[in-house]
C-alpha cells in the first residue's frame, strides 16, 4: 500500500491479532483489533476504517455472517477474508458474499505480507470502482445535457416549421388560382409530415427513433381533417405495428405515407362514390418493414404510375432514401403501393 490505513483485523486468535498489529504498525499502518464479530462490528459502526480483515472461524457470530452484516452497513471499506488453507469453498462463498480478496491463514510474517498485498489490491480495485462510477456519472451528466439540447432543437424546429406552415396557409388564401392554391396546400401537407416528427421528437424521451404506429396515426387524422373540409368521400383505416425508425427514416416514411394517401384520395375514385384508402405497415421479418398503401378504386394508368410531377420524384427519392423503391401490384382491384425496406 503507497500510503498508511487505518485498518480494522478481527480475529479470535490473540497471538495472530498482536503479530498482525506489531508488523503492519512498523509499516506505518493504524490496526485496530477485535476478538468477535460482534465487538468488530460495532467499531465498524462508530469508527471510520479504511480496510477491514474478517477472520472465518469465530465464536457466536463466524466470518460470513459478519461479513455479510459488515456489507449492511452504510459507506462499509473493502474488505479482505481470511480462510484456512483447505476452506477454497469457504472464501468463494466469502467472495460471493462481498469481500474484495482472501488469503490463507498461517502463522509468520508471510502471511502479514499476504495480507498487506491483499489490501493494496482491494484499495486498487475500489479505486477502478470510483473512477469507472465517476465514467458513467459523467456520461449520464452529458447523455442528459445531449437529450435536453436536442428535446430543444426539435422544439424549435417543429416551431419554425409551424411558422412556415401558417405562412403558406395564409398566401393560400390570398391566392386565386386553383392550381396554384392546390400546390400550395400539397407543400403545406408535406410539411405538416415533417413537423410531426419533430413535435413527436420534443414530447417524448426517446429523441432519437420514432414509434411509427403513433406518427402514422397523426399524419393520417391529419389527413382525415382536411378531407373533412372538402367534397372527398374517401375513409383512411390504418394498422400499423409500434415499430421505431431513427428519425430521418421515419420522416421519409411519413412523407411517402402522405403522399400516397394524398394520391389515392384525389384519384382512386369518383365524387359521387365513396373509398376507401388502407394504409398498413407491419415487420415481414425481424429486421425489416414494409409498408402497403391500398384502393379498391379505378387503378393507376402507367402515366400516373411513372409520373414525372413533384410528387412521383418526392416519393422516389424518400424511397430511394429508405433503401427500397415503391412496387405497385398490377394484380390488386385498384392500387397498390408497396415499400419493404431495413430497419
Amino acid at each position: 500500500m503507497d500510503q498508511p490505513r487505518r485498518i480494522l483485523y478481527i480475529d479470535d486468535d490473540p497471538g495472530l491479532c498482536r503479530l498482525v498489529e506489531k508488523l503492519l504498525g512498523r509499516r506505518g499502518h493504524h490496526v485496530v483489533t477485535a476478538p468477535s464479530g460482534r465487538e468488530g462490528l460495532a467499531r465498524a459502526a462508530s469508527e471510520d476504517f479504511e480496510l477491514i480483515a474478517v477472520d472465518h472461524y469465530m465464536p457466536e457470530m463466524d466470518g460470513l455472517e459478519t461479513l455479510r452484516a459488515l456489507r449492511a452497513l452504510p459507506g462499509c471499506p473493502p474488505i479482505v477474508y481470511v480462510t484456512g488453507s483447505e476452506e477454497s469453498k469457504v472464501a468463494v462463498a466469502a467472495l460471493k458474499a462481498g469481500a474484495y480478496d482472501y488469503v490463507v491463514k498461517s502463522v509468520g510474517s508471510d502471511f502479514v505480507e499476504l495480507l498487506e498485498q491483499a489490501f493494496a489490491h482491494a484499495l486498487a480495485r475500489v479505486r477502478l470502482e470510483r473512477a469507472k462510477e465517476e465514467a458513467e456519472r459523467q456520461m449520464r451528466i452529458a447523455n442528459d445535457r445531449l437529450s435536453a439540447l436536442l428535446h430543444e432543437a426539435n422544439h424549435r424546429v417543429a416551431n419554425s416549421l409551424q411558422l412556415v406552415i401558417s405562412m403558406i396557409g395564409m398566401q393560400a388564401r390570398m391566392v386565386t388560382d386553383p392550381a396554384a392554391r392546390l400546390a400550395l396546400a400539397d407543400t403545406e401537407r408535406r410539411i405538416r409530415a415533417i413537423a410531426m416528427v419533430h413535435r413527436k421528437l420534443y414530447t417524448s424521451e426517446n429523441v432519437t427513433s420514432v414509434v411509427m404506429s403513433d406518427y402514422l396515426e397523426a399524419i393520417v387524422e391529419e389527413l382525415r381533417n382536411s378531407w373533412l373540409s372538402s367534397d372527398r368521400r374517401t375513409h383512411i383505416s390504418l394498422s400499423a405495428d409500434p415499430i421505431e425508425l431513427k428519425t430521418d427514416k421515419a420522416i421519409s416514411l411519413g412523407v411517402v405515407v402522405s403522399e400516397l394517401v394524398s394520391n389515392a384520395g384525389k384519384y382512386a375514385y369518383p365524387p359521387e362514390k365513396d373509398g376507401e384508402v388502407r394504409v398498413r405497415l407491419f415487420a415481414p421479418e425481424p429486421g425489416q418493414f414494409q409498408l402497403v398503401v391500398e384502393d379498391d378504386g379505378i387503378g393507376m394508368t402507367p402515366d400516373l404510375v411513372q409520373g414525372t410531377g413533384l410528387g412521383s420524384r418526392l416519393l422516389s427519392a424518400m424511397a430511394q432514401s429508405l433503401g427500397s423503391q415503391i412496387s405497385y401490384d398490377e394484380s390488386h382491384n385498384g392500387c397498390r403501393a408497396v415499400l419493404t425496406a431495413p430497419v
